[in-house]
């Protein structure tokens, strides 16, 4: 039997990995407080050892996984341990260009990387992935339709607070998201903004959700264009990846906005950890509170004005005695996927989460059962 190595047992962690350890796979924990460790798995395994890149690597077999659920600088050095030890890679985190680069040596190997397989990246691509095969498959497909794609994504509390948010993953790391550019495709013209806060709209969820929030692009959309298997010949007027929050979280964090356009550099770090540490005192989640995720994943297609092709996956997930949303949703796919590599349902080769219809339905099959609500829904044509 292969072992995997799970790596960091974090926030987002937990949920998947007690999925893995009580199916009876045979689970290294790996993290670098071992007490954090066996408060969050002890009570299923003793195997929970300090990690080190250099014990990781000492204690890899040929046909072992690791995943990492560490920071990310730590991915492109444990997939390269993987490389030399002949052991299989898992992630949920975005594909880096150091990853991507591994992708020859993984196939010569016959080996596999997989990533993007957690929340978003994740589900959304599976839901993309799935829209886009109803879409060339249903009576509406053209070639002269036009196509809107909108993905918008976010943890949100399910009790709001005067901040319109609280935090379920490190603070800092949502404050140094503020500062990246994004890149989509908005009525047919490149938009490039340099910070969320100049490109917020709203955004309506349909029924049963019905509730309107504030959305703004996130990362460079782009690449999913071709990732997702749009066709390059067919018209796209919108395409957008993006991350949603409350209504009023704008106008709420509006000081933060003003203060981050002001930081730079190391002082400018520091001072994003310094506020990150205010932030998280005044506004973490209770012991017990439920937090919530949204997803809404939507295709549209349209032809001489008219709307020929519609339909929205819907999302809305909140914590409850089973632990956090967001956990349940970043670590369960993440398990879903070391199942179907050490099934050896993924090719060799360094890939995000799969497309293949068979593990879409299988995946989302399991994903149905973390969630309160789940649809996939037709709107009317």
């Amino acid at each position: 039997m292969a072992t995997i190595h799970w790596c960091g047992t974090g926030l987002s962690s937990g949920p998947g990995l007690r999925r893995l350890i009580e199916a009876d796979h045979k689970v290294v924990v790996w993290n670098r407080t071992v007490e954090k460790a066996r408060e969050a798995v002890g009570d299923l395994t003793q195997d929970i050892r300090a990690y080190s890149l250099e014990a990781l690597s000492a204690a890899l077999e040929p046909g072992d996984l690791a995943i990492s659920m560490l920071p990310a600088d730590q991915h492109v050095l444990i997939a390269k341990a993987c490389l030399a030890k002949g052991a299989h890679f898992v992630s949920s985190s975005y594909i880096a260009p150091e990853m991507r680069e591994l992708d020859a040596a993984f196939r010569a190997k016959g080996l596999v990387s997989v990533n993007e397989v957690g929340l978003d990246p994740g589900i959304d691509h599976l839901m993309a992935h799935d829209l886009v095969a109803r879409y060339r498959a249903s009576k509406g497909y053209h070639a002269d339709n036009v196509l809107s794609f909108f993905s918008y994504c976010g943890g949100v509390p399910k009790i709001p607070n005067p901040f319109r948010y609280k935090f379920s993953w490190a603070p800092v790391g949502v404050l140094k998201a503020l500062r990246s550019p994004s890149r989509s495709l908005r009525d047919f013209s490149e938009l490039r903004v340099a910070r969320p806060w100049d490109a917020i709209t709203s955004y309506d969820a349909p029924l049963p959700v019905a509730e309107s929030f504030e959305v703004y692009p996130n990362r460079d959309s782009y690449p999913f264009i071709e990732d997702y298997q749009f066709d390059p010949a067919w018209k796209l007027r919108d395409f957008v990846r993006g991350t949603i929050r409350l209504n009023g979280w704008a106008e709420a964090w509006s000081p933060v906005f003003r203060e981050i356009e002001t930081l730079s550099g190391p002082q400018g770090d520091a001072r994003l950890a310094e506020m990150a540490e205010g932030f998280l005192k005044e506004n973490a989640y209770a012991p017990g509170e439920p937090d919530r995720v949204v997803l809404f994943v939507t295709l549209k297609a349209e032809r001489e004005g008219r709307v020929v092709f519609h339909e929205t996956w819907a999302m809305d997930a909140w914590g409850d005695a089973r632990g956090t949303a967001m956990g349940r949703l970043v670590s369960v796919p993440v398990s879903l996927a070391v199942e179907s590599v050490l099934a050896g349902e993924i090719s060799a080769g360094v890939h995000a989460a799969p497309h293949d219809p068979r593990l879409i339905n299988k995946w989302m099959a399991e994903i149905t059962k973390l969630v309160q609500y789940l649809q996939r829904i037709q709107h009317n044509t």
